[in-house]
């Protein structure tokens, strides 16, 4: 049996079953009663406690040698009863004991799914309970009770379990990257990030076409067939001087990618040696491309391997000529989640996806992401400054980089900044570090770009 669909089912029937309040209340669920739940399940099954001290009832962590057919048996006989006599207190006691015994076994699930491509939910019942579960990953910069005191919900009470629910997922499709332990050394060292990010350029090499499609009237990009290879060495030597900087992750700008450059960032990493790899940022996630109705990040890791390419989902409005355009993209409905241990889960969300805060959110609450990454072109910055405050209430810190091909005659002011990290800081901090700024260089309003910027933040422990 998987233990994992016995755990999604208990969550299930507590979700579908318990308003908020009880939430709250279990929140302060009396330590007496709690003690008698664990007296009650260690009588069933003793394999989930420590019976070493008989003065004390500690939960301990479960083999897979443990998990035999009499502990199936005994574990639903129990979840039967909790079921039948309707007492959710116990229900949700007992899947937090779970969560703490499956501590080491998760662990080794985290392992194995970091040589996967990809990786599936543990449970195989997701459809039939709603539910998704997935090994947690911790992080550096998280609270352990994080919005405990903002949200009533039943992932609260879990810690070694991602409890993921399909009615806040909605329609959207998430895959998952567990990524590999040895692709972050600076971060396993210091249990910091280096980010690098790079506005790139001044100059655009597309066009924005407008075109009507069914009453609508929308946008697309069409590239200007130029010297590829020279944006692309431009690309690769941001990629070099983050190297030098010890960045851990690298990003770039939307919209100014182009059909070679992927394959060009590829073909240069393979070339190097395997020192000169592992001295690169671990991921690069490169500037979007707009094509075939899709704007489309590429994400590769330091070893020159395709880790996804993550599609923008929500369409841009744009103002021509004072008439409302429409980007002409089409959701692919597909959202990546990396995970690492020490780093927690993050996500790429391309520009409009960012400020869109139902989906923003959506991300933000069914995978308790602990970093975004926005990569843009836009007139402005105010919208984003605005929105990093609801991730910041989350825990999860922001990194958005505009560029100054998005600047507009008038709207310098809007360009002061041209990026922004947003981080989550102790209470004892000095307040100025949580918005770090990225300013943009001297020569950008008078049209001279040296092609030089590259800013710099580091995340790390609170």
């Amino acid at each position: 049996m998987n233990i994992y669909n016995i755990v999604a089912e208990l969550c299930s029937l507590v979700i579908q079953s318990c308003t908020e309040d009880f939430f709250v209340r279990y929140s302060c669920f009396s330590i007496e009663e709690k003690r008698q739940i664990y007296k009650s399940v260690a009588e069933k099954i003793p394999c989930l406690f420590d019976n070493s001290d008989s003065q004390k009832i500690e939960i301990r962590p479960l083999s897979e040698s443990d998990l035999t057919e009499a502990f199936f048996e005994n574990l639903q006989t129990l979840s039967e009863e909790l079921k039948n006599a309707g007492d959710f207190f116990a229900i949700v006691c007992l899947v937090q004991i779970l969560d703490e015994s499956l501590s080491s076994l998760l662990k080794a699930k985290i392992a194995e799914a970091q040589e996967d491509d990809f990786s599936v939910v543990l449970n195989t019942n997701r459809e039939q309970t709603g539910i998704g579960l997935l090994p947690r990953c911790s992080c550096v910069w998280e609270r352990k009770h994080r919005l405990a005191h903002s949200y009533n919900r039943m992932d609260n009470f879990l810690f070694n379990m991602l409890l993921m629910e399909n009615s806040i997922l909605g329609e959207l499709i998430d895959k998952h990257f567990f990524l590999k332990s040895n692709l972050f050394p600076h971060f396993k060292k210091n249990r910091s990030l280096k980010i690098a990010a790079t506005p790139l350029r001044l100059e655009r090499n597309f066009e924005v076409l407008p075109y009507s499609e069914d009453k609508v009237q929308y946008f697309k990009i069409e590239y200007n067939e130029g010297d590829f290879e020279t944006e692309n060495e431009l690309v690769w030597g941001k990629i070099l001087s983050a190297a030098k900087n010890h960045a851990d992750i690298i990003v770039f700008p939307e919209m100014l990618g182009n059909p070679t450059l992927a394959d060009f960032v590829t073909q240069k990493i393979e070339s190097l040696s395997e020192s000169e790899r592992d001295s690169l940022p671990s991921l690069i996630i490169l500037p979007s491309f707009w094509q075939k109705k899709g704007n489309t990040v590429t994400i590769l890791d330091k070893f020159g391997n395709l880790v996804c390419r993550q599609s923008k989902q929500n369409p841009f409005r744009a103002e021509l000529g004072g008439r409302g355009y429409l980007e002409g993209i089409m959701q692919s409905l597909v959202v990546n989640i990396f995970h690492y241990e020490g780093i927690g889960r993050f996500a790429v969300l391309i520009c409009k996806d960012f400020l869109t805060t139902k989906y923003m959110e959506q991300l933000m609450r069914c995978f308790k992401l602990t970093l975004i990454i926005v990569p843009s072109f836009s007139t402005g910055s105010y919208d984003f400054r605005q929105s990093f405050d609801l991730c910041a209430h989350d825990d999860c810190n922001v990194v958005w980089i505009n560029t100054c091909a998005a600047l507009e005659k008038g709207k310098e002011a809007n360009f002061e900044n041209i990026g922004y990290v947003r981080k989550r800081i102790s209470r004892n901090d000095d307040e100025a570090q949580k918005l770090c700024k990225m300013p943009i260089c001297d020569g950008a309003f008078s049209g001279k770009c040296e092609h030089d910027c590259l800013h710099y933040e580091v995340m790390g422990a609170v």
